[in-house]
């Protein structure tokens, strides 16, 4: 099968984001003027690498609607799963019948909306040739404790060679969506698809990425995107 070096994002936003503790799923929370995910997106189709995006929603989601955005690039609508991996599953199956050429797979989570485009910049120089792909990390830079289940503290972890995973996740669409069915049909639940990669045998590649890319998960992370959004406006 031929290959191409056209890239494509793909967004799995079906999820309840429970620990927000809110009246709507974290991706629709407003941030700023807008929705997390409009952030999200804009992001991704603002960038001219970007081919085109393929978001995957909860079946009967009532909030999109309500977004009317308009984005630069092609958005493709697929349908969530229960997990994450499903919800990237589907989105691969539908980008297939779009793009049959095996295209490079930015897998980005819709609640991070501060990412910046010199990351995408990164790995996009980094991995464009790596014959695996790899995912944005950042160093673990604090001091990492091992607990009991009843968190008393068991010993301190050596933090040499510990990154924190981030997204985007950058694979082919072939080797991903094999490496997802290989995980499902072992009963192995992945939590990021670099973990999926992993457990079909290959070594994706760490690149390092700004700490400013945090993942909406608690109530306070969105003052701290915030914030984020209007130090990187500084920048410009």
């Amino acid at each position: 099968m031929s290959k191409t070096d056209r890239v494509w994002a793909v967004v799995p936003a079906a999820g309840i984001g429970s620990r927000m503790q809110a009246d709507k799923p974290k991706q629709y929370l407003q941030l700023e003027d807008k929705a997390v995910l409009a952030h999200t997106l804009e992001r991704l189709a603002s960038h001219p690498e970007i081919e085109g995006i393929v978001l995957a929603l909860a079946e009967q989601d009532p909030w999109w609607p309500q977004l009317n955005l308009s984005l630069d690039c092609p958005l493709l609508i697929a349908e969530g799963g229960e997990e994450r991996a499903d919800s990237v599953l589907n989105a691969l199956a539908l980008l297939q019948q779009y793009d049959a050429d095996d295209p490079w797979v930015m897998v980005h989570d819709a609640a991070r909306p501060c990412l910046r485009h010199v990351d995408i910049d990164r790995m996009l120089a980094t991995l464009r040739m790596h014959e695996v792909g790899g995912i944005l990390g950042i160093p673990v830079t604090d001091t990492v404790k091992r607990v009991t289940a009843d968190n008393t503290i068991e010993e301190t972890v050596d933090r040499k060679g510990l990154w924190r995973a981030a997204t985007p996740q950058m694979f082919r669409l072939n080797l991903l969506k094999t490496a997802l069915q290989m995980a499902a049909e072992q009963g192995e639940t992945v939590t990021d698809e670099a973990g999926a990669i992993e457990l079909a045998g290959w070594q994706p590649m760490m690149v390092e990425g700004h700490s400013d890319n945090i993942k909406i998960t608690v109530p306070q992370d969105l003052a701290l995107a915030h914030l984020f959004l209007q130090q990187q406006r500084g920048e410009k």
